[in-house]
C-alpha cells in the first residue's frame, strides 16, 4: 500500500506526543512492507537529510519558527497547507492513502481540495478538537472566532476519523461530524510488560513542552507547599519553551533553587530514568489531547497526578488511587495534598501503578492503534 503521512512537525526535531505519534507510525507502516511518504516542514539544518527507516521524507515549507511567545505563528501553517497542496497536485496519484492530522487545518483542507485528482482515501487524526470558547481564549475574539470556522470546515471535510480520546471523539461530533470514527488508545511503543517499580526517590517529576497549557510554575508551587510536610522533596521540570522564564522567576519567587531543577531538553534516557526512581510524575495541564507520558510513568510504577479539568484527555489514563490521583484543581494546595497522598500511599499504590499497566498495555499501545488504522485502510480501500 502507497501511504502518504502529513505533519508539519518531525520527531525529534520538534518533541511532542503528536511527534512521536507519526514518526512511529510511519515507521511502523514501512516496517510491515507498505511504501510511505512523510510530508513535512523542513526543521533540520540545509543539506542534511532525516534519517527515518524506510520512509521517504518529503519537504513542502522552509524552516519556520512554529511559535511566538506561547502561540502558534498563523503563517507557518498556511505555507506548509500551500506545500502540501502543490505536493498533492503533482503527486497526489501515487499515494492509496493520505493520513494527516488534523491540526494545523490548512493541510488538512488542501487535502481534500486535491483529493479529486488524487483519488486516495483520506484518513483524519483528531489528537484535539477545541472548543469555540478555548479558541476565543487562545486567539481572541476575532481570532478565535476564524480559527472556530476553520477547524468547523475541517470537521466536515469528507473524511475517516481517529480520536485518541473519548473526549474528543464526543467534541468531534458535537461539532457536526456525521462519518465513522475509530478510536485509537495507544501510542506507547516500550516493553509491554513494564518496569518492576524502584524504591522512591522524594522527587516529583515533570516532562514536557513549556507552554502555558500545561501550567509547569504550578509544579514548582506544588512541590514549595508539600515541602511544609515533606521537607526532603525535590522536583525536576523537564522541558523548554515559552514558560522556562515563568518556571525560573517562580523556583527564585519561592526560594526553591536547592529543590527544584529546570535543566530544559534532556536525553530521553534520562527522562525515563528520573520518571522510574520518582515519588510521582506531576502533570497540571488545563489541555492534553491524550498524556502519553503518564502511561510512560505507569510502565514504570510510577503514578501520576493530573487536574481535573473540561480541556484534559489525561484524565482518562488515570483510575483515580490505583495508578495516581486526580487533583480538583492546579492550585498549590490541591497538588500538594495528591502529593502527599501519594508518598502515604508508598509502595503499595506503586504495585497497584505497575499492575493497571500490565493490564492495560496492549490496549494502549502504538501496535494496538497500528492494528486498527490498517483495518480502516483495508476497508476503505
Amino acid at each position: 500500500m502507497r501511504v502518504c503521512v502529513v505533519y508539519d512537525c518531525l520527531y525529534p526535531y520538534t518533541v511532542g506526543g503528536a511527534e512521536r505519534w507519526y514518526r512511529a507510525l510511519a515507521e511502523r507502516l514501512a516496517t510491515a512492507g507498505h511504501d510511505v511518504t512523510y510530508l513535512t516542514m523542513r526543521q533540520w539544518p540545509r543539506g542534511e537529510q532525516p534519517d527515518v527507516a524506510g520512509v521517504d521524507v518529503v519537504a513542502v515549507g522552509p524552516r519556520m519558527e512554529l511559535y511566538t511567545g506561547p502561540r502558534r505563528r498563523i503563517l507557518p501553517p498556511l505555507v506548509f497547507g500551500l506545500g502540501v497542496l502543490a505536493h498533492l497536485l503533482r503527486h497526489g496519484r501515487r499515494y492509496e492513502v493520505l493520513h494527516t492530522a488534523s491540526f494545523p487545518y490548512f493541510s488538512l483542507l488542501a487535502a481534500a481540495a486535491a483529493r479529486p485528482l488524487g483519488r486516495y482515501l483520506l484518513f483524519v487524526d483528531w489528537h484535539e478538537v477545541w472548543t469555540k470558547q478555548y479558541w476565543r481564549d487562545y486567539l481572541g475574539r476575532f481570532g478565535g472566532a476564524a480559527g472556530w470556522r476553520v477547524q468547523r470546515r475541517c470537521v466536515r471535510v469528507r473524511q475517516r476519523a481517529f480520536c485518541f480520546s473519548r473526549l474528543h471523539e464526543r467534541r468531534l461530533h458535537e461539532e457536526g461530524f456525521r462519518g465513522d470514527v475509530t478510536p485509537l488508545e495507544g501510542e506507547y511503543t516500550g516493553d509491554l510488560t513494564g518496569h518492576e517499580p524502584l524504591p522512591p526517590l522524594p522527587l516529583v517529576v515533570f516532562a514536557g513542552r513549556l507552554i502555558p497549557e500545561k501550567r509547569a510554575p504550578a509544579v514548582v508551587a506544588a512541590v514549595a507547599e508539600a515541602r511544609k510536610r515533606l521537607p526532603e522533596l525535590r522536583a525536576k521540570v523537564f522541558g523548554d519553551g515559552p514558560e522556562r522564564e515563568a518556571v525560573q522567576l517562580t523556583i527564585a519567587e519561592l526560594a526553591v533553587g536547592d529543590a527544584v531543577e529546570a535543566p530544559g531538553f534532556v536525553t530521553p534516557d534520562e527522562v525515563e530514568s528520573s520518571i522510574r526512581e520518582a515519588l510521582c510524575l506531576l502533570l497540571p495541564s488545563r489541555r492534553e489531547g491524550y498524556g502519553l507520558v503518564v502511561v510512560e510513568a505507569s510502565a514504570a510504577g510510577t503514578p501520576s497526578i493530573v487536574v481535573r479539568d473540561p480541556d484534559n484527555a489525561a484524565t482518562e489514563l488515570i483510575e483515580d488511587g490505583e495508578n495516581g490521583f486526580v487533583a480538583p484543581t492546579a492550585s498549590p494546595e490541591d497538588l500538594a495534598a495528591a502529593i502527599v497522598r501519594i508518598d502515604e500511599a508508598g509502595d503499595e499504590l506503586r504495585r497497584a501503578t505497575a499492575a493497571w499497566f500490565r493490564r492495560n498495555s496492549r490496549r494502549l499501545s502504538l501496535e494496538s492503534s497500528l492494528e486498527k488504522v490498517l483495518a480502516a485502510y483495508r476497508a476503505d480501500g
